[in-house]
Parts: structure tokens; C-alpha cells; sequence
């Protein structure tokens, strides 16, 4: 039988260690969205759309953490700046920007437990992100159809430039059919992945991953998805600043 040296034990210990301890940081900064989203005080209208909008595997796809700086682009009533605030807690910052803010959003996060959150209020294609490469995420869910081509691809640029080198840039939209390009972006409010993954890399990144969390093989993707509500398949995009 092979005797293990008492140096080469030593080493092994060592390296065992070092792994445990990986194991509990990454466990300290990767918060339980599950439990984030089962918190009595969010809303009930944002609680009866998280079966269509899978949070608890979404923002674990993009590897969001505890102590990270991201932003949520087109906020709307705020569904995923109030997760991502809490993902992020209090040592993290989440950059909400929108062209404006209705009345109750502003409302929603002047309160305390959000205290983490920036309204950034103004055009997309100008959007006040830090210009400093500070950044580890940005989101923009179900919105980048709603941009006119040209704001996109300013947007994109301003993104790149506030993301830090090897930073996640998220892009979750309505599906349309492959090769429409933008044609159904004003009447079903869906958009070509194809297109997103050329406008994105176009500006800089490199498509990291996608997530099929939110696919719907069967949808026909010929309907106006507001009017048959959480039917459609939807694209779950990570693109990387190189």
C-alpha cells in the first residue's frame, strides 16, 4: 500500500479547504431568490406574474450576486428593479432607467427597504448608466422591442461602456418569427432574436449563453402577445463585454 507523505496530506488538506471555503463564499453571495419572492409585502400584481416570468431562474442565469452594481433598462412598474434590489442588498446598486416614471413608481422606491435603487429618468439612447465600466449586469426584460432601432444601438453602446470587462448584458424579449427582423415589433410586440444578437454584438459583445427557461416551442408566433397574455416563447439572451 502507497503511504501518503505527511507534505503531500498537508497539501491535500490545504486544497480541500480552499474549496470549502469557495463553496461558503458562494453560497454567502448568492442570495435565495426563491425566498425574495415570497415576501408578503410585493405586490400582488407583480406575485401573479412570476409563473410566466420565472425570476427565481432567471437572475441565477445571469449570476447576479450580493454587493453587484447593475440596472434594470425600461423599468415599467419596477417587477424586476424591486428583485434586483433585493438580490443586490444593501452594498449592491441597481441603476432603474426609463424615459419617465409614472407617479407611483417614484413612490415605490423612495421607500427605505430600496434604498439601493437610482431612478434615472430620460431617453434610452442617452441613458445616464456610469460611463465607468463599474457595472456587472443589465437588463432590459420584454422592453428592446419597444425601442426604434437607432436608440438601441446608442443604448447598446452606452451599455457596453458602463459594464466591466466580462460583465453580463441580459436581453429577455417576445419571440417573433426568424428572419422578420423588426417587422413585428409595433403590431404583435415581438422581435427577432436574430436581429437582437446582430444589434448586440454589433456593438461590441459576444453572445455568452441562453437560457431556455422561458421557451414555448408550441407558441405560432403570430399573435399580438397583449392580447393573449403570457402565451408566447420569449428569448433569454446573456451577452458578455469581451
Amino acid at each position: 500500500m502507497k503511504m501518503v507523505s505527511l507534505r503531500n496530506a498537508g497539501s491535500l488538506l490545504f486544497s480541500v479547504a480552499l474549496l470549502v471555503m469557495s463553496a461558503c463564499a458562494t453560497t454567502q453571495t448568492s442570495p435565495d431568490v426563491t425566498a425574495i419572492l415570497a415576501n408578503p409585502q410585493r405586490p400582488a400584481e407583480d406575485k401573479q406574474i412570476d409563473a410566466a416570468r420565472k425570476p427565481a431562474e432567471v437572475v441565477p442565469f445571469y449570476g447576479v450576486k450580493s454587493g453587484d452594481k447593475v440596472a434594470d433598462l425600461v423599468t415599467g412598474r419596477g417587477y424586476y428593479t424591486a428583485i434586483l434590489s433585493q438580490v443586490v442588498g444593501e452594498k449592491g446598486v441597481v441603476y432603474s432607467a426609463s424615459r419617465t416614471f409614472r407617479p407611483e413608481v417614484k413612490d415605490r422606491f423612495k421607500d427605505s427597504n430600496f434604498a439601493n435603487v437610482r431612478l434615472l429618468e430620460g431617453p434610452l439612447e442617452t441613458v445616464a448608466l456610469p460611463q465607468d465600466a463599474s457595472l456587472d449586469f443589465v437588463l432590459i426584460h420584454l422592453s428592446y422591442h419597444d425601442l426604434e432601432p437607432a436608440v438601441r444601438v446608442a443604448m447598446n453602446k452606452r451599455v457596453l461602456a458602463a459594464l466591466k470587462k466580462g460583465g453580463l448584458y441580459g436581453v429577455v424579449d417576445h419571440s417573433a418569427k426568424d428572419g422578420s427582423g423588426n417587422e413585428a415589433a409595433n403590431t404583435l410586440h415581438r422581435i427577432d432574436k436574430l436581429l437582437v444578437i446582430k444589434e448586440v454584438t454589433g456593438a461590441g459583445f459576444t453572445l455568452a449563453k441562453e437560457g431556455d427557461m422561458l421557451r414555448r416551442p408550441e407558441d405560432t408566433r403570430d399573435f399580438n402577445v397583449f392580447k393573449e397574455r403570457n402565451k408566447d416563447d420569449r428569448f433569454v439572451l446573456a451577452f458578455r463585454k469581451p
